[in-house]
């Protein structure tokens, strides 16, 4: 009896000690509410996922495997010889490839893990090599010539292209340091009888509705087609109003979207948002030239927009120009005499030379013009060091480009491209998170700028006897240039910079150039709400400096613009300006999809459309939420361990109650 007494005496005052340190003072005063509770369990990690997308074929990308959260211990990768449980593994990027390698070569190890979380820092990115999850010939199934087996991107590895039944995180740097110390910690209490986990909050809806593919999901409504807005602007303005367009148009190229394995850390620096920001400093140094309504022909300016995925802007720029459409009101295909396209041009500043390659699609009276144009344009640049050449002519052809769409429409387009590589990539992270600022020089930049205004500046004026002072009267604004950068490749201003802010009102402040999804009825006049913020940025940005003042300049767009007129900077301040500028959103979108009674509807191919006969047509799965967080877990042996223990305590205090009872009343009855 007195054994059993103790034993309890000192079970309640164990209990007793453990209570008094849970909720000490400190802790008593810090958790007021369940949600503090919640802060103090749960830490919610920053992170980039990668996503279910789907096509007609089937899915890509990653996704939780069903239709709940996915938790699991931590585990470095190297530490992960051989995995007992299911794990979620901690891995470095220079691992990265190894790991995917070793999922499809090992069933037994690829069937435990959880999910993946990726390390990220500058360390890690200054010691790789290179890193690209894209093929090595990236969208090769739309090259209009027969050699697709050419390797433009060696280090290309295609892993982006694969289906990851497990969800899969890039951590941000501090969540990096958050998981490195759990998995330490791990490490260290293996024998004990906790673990630190994740849960993985990546439940795509196409998962759930069992859809698995683009035309499946579609009917389901259990995704949203990729796609977006392109921009164009014309310079001087077009006179639409006019029965005769008869100048010929030079169409200069860029594009504004760029992929990656984590959806949200697509900056795309070199490739394309360097020819990008090129194409917006040489506008802005065309805009500044006096008697641009004298030039002989029509300078276009278009950015499009998912052209990662198939070219989905070029494709449906030309198949609006097909049907004359409100979008591309002005324009007339059989006045295109030349396509220039800014391609990858962030690397071509090296050693104090910027050097520059110009890709032709073949011998025409039009590209000779061209190559002697940027030629005599590269003479007026001496200053700056500008070496411009054309491309090795054992090439199949010119690179993955929007011109590779133009080409499939017409074969005899005449077109060049102008990139910072010869035969191969020199962009070592193509279509990576790791293509940022630091991948590109800004030099690079203001010198293809230069190149290409002083150029498109020759070929419009179309006169050979061009005077050198007029050349020389067009310079690209340095300062415009970084900034530039710094508000499409940084979280710091980012959008949040003064240049976009006096556009438009930007709803978030990191950029990312992932195309996103079309997500209602495309519309040359599309609600703003639907459009991503560099496009709206691009939009107003593009016409205001292709703009003509109106006689009236400070009639606000309230009391409405005439016929010719745009309004900018309508988001700023909710009244903008009108100005005369020829400036229009052309939706992009696949050619093989037609919005029709609210719904999107797969169309059947069509053999007048090559690119759309090989178009997978590219959805992104819907969800709920996105998340990532860790928390702490016992051991499930412990848990069993304590439920023996609380049931042997029982046993043992009913044993005491009743035989403290029996000697209670034996006792009472002696009395």
């Amino acid at each position: 009896m007195a054994t059993i007494s103790n034993f309890l005496f000192l079970l309640l005052l164990l209990l007793n000690f453990h209570f008094h340190l849970s909720f000490s003072d400190g802790d008593s005063n810090s958790m007021e509410s369940v949600p503090d509770l919640q802060k103090s369990m749960y830490k919610v990690i920053d992170g980039y996922p990668c996503v279910r997308l789907l096509n007609l074929s089937g899915p890509i990308g990653c996704s939780n495997p069903g239709r709940q959260v996915v938790v699991a211990p931590i585990v470095r990768y190297q530490n992960a010889t051989q995995l007992s449980q299911s794990s979620s593994i901690l891995v470095s990027l220079d691992e990265f490839q190894s790991f995917i390698t070793r999922i499809w070569n090992d069933s037994s190890f690829a069937s435990n893990i959880a999910g993946v979380i990726v390390e990220s820092g500058t360390e890690i990115q200054n010691k790789l090599k290179g890193f690209s999850p894209a093929h090595k010939f990236p969208q090769a199934e739309y090259a209009p010539y027969q050699n697709t087996n050419y390797e433009w991107n060696p280090i290309g590895s295609g892993i982006m292209w694969n289906a990851y039944d497990f969800p899969v995180f890039l951590l941000s740097e501090s969540s990096t340091l958050t998981l490195q110390e759990a998995a330490t910690n791990n490490e260290k209490s293996m024998k004990d009888y906790t673990a630190d986990v994740v849960e993985f909050d990546l439940v795509m809806q196409t998962t759930k509705a069992g859809t698995h593919d683009s035309e499946s999901c579609l009917k389901e409504g259990a995704c949203l087609p990729l796609g977006g807005y392109s921009v164009w602007s014309s310079l001087p303005p077009i006179n639409v109003s006019s029965s005769e367009q008869s100048k010929s148009v030079i169409l200069t190229v860029a594009s504004m979207d760029s992929a990656s394995f984590f959806r949200d850390k697509s900056l795309g620096a070199d490739s394309p948002i360097s020819g990008l920001i090129s194409l917006l400093a040489a506008v802005d140094a065309l805009s500044r030239v006096d008697g641009l309504d004298n030039l002989t022909k029509q300078l276009v300016f278009i950015v499009f927009t998912g052209e990662a995925w198939g070219y989905l802007g070029s494709r449906r720029f030309l198949h609006e120009l097909d049907l004359q459409s409100d979008a591309v009101s002005g324009l007339d295909n059989s006045l295109i005499e030349m396509v220039m396209e800014i391609g990858s041009i962030g690397k071509g500043f090296n050693q104090g030379v910027n050097k520059f390659y110009a890709h032709i699609t073949g011998a025409s009276s039009a590209t000779n013009k061209t190559l002697d144009a940027l030629e005599q344009a590269q003479g007026s640049l001496k200053s700056e060091n500008i070496i411009c050449s054309t491309a090795n002519a054992s090439n199949p052809g010119i690179p993955p480009s929007s011109l590779m769409a133009f080409l499939q429409k017409n074969s005899h387009t005449s077109g060049v491209v102008l990139e910072d590589f010869n035969s191969v990539f020199s962009n070592k992270f193509y279509h990576s998170h790791l293509d940022d600022t630091s991948n590109i020089n800004s030099s690079a930049v203001v010198a293809a700028a230069s190149l290409v205004a002083r150029t498109l500046y020759i070929l419009a004026s179309d006169n050979k006897t061009l005077s050198s002072s007029a050349l020389t009267a067009i310079n690209v604004n340095v300062s415009l240039v970084e900034e530039l950068m710094g508000c499409l490749l940084d979280c710091d201003p980012g959008l949040s910079c003064n240049l976009v802010k006096s556009y438009i009102l930007p709803t978030i402040t990191c950029p990312s150039h992932y195309v996103g999804v079309i997500p209602d009825e495309p519309s040359s006049t599309p609600y703003l709400g639907s459009v991503v913020d560099v496009s709206r940025f691009l939009w107003n940005f593009l016409a205001d400096r292709t703009s003509i003042p109106r006689e009236n300049s400070s009639s606000t767009c309230s009391k409405g613009c005439n016929n010719g007129e745009v309004c900018v900077r309508a988001e700023t301040d909710g009244k903008g300006v009108c100005v005369i500028s020829t400036t229009r959103y052309v939706p992009a979108y696949s050619t093989r999809l037609k919005f029709d009674s609210e719904a999107w509807i797969v169309l059947p191919p069509n053999s007048s459309d090559p690119m759309g006969m090989v178009d997978p047509v590219w959805t992104e799965s819907n969800w709920n939420a996105i998340g990532l967080r860790v928390y702490t877990v016992q051991n499930g042996a412990y848990d069993n361990l304590v439920l023996l223990g609380g049931i042997a305590i029982t046993v043992l205090a009913y044993l005491a109650i009743v035989i403290t009872r029996a000697f209670i009343t034996k006792s009472l009855k002696r009395d």
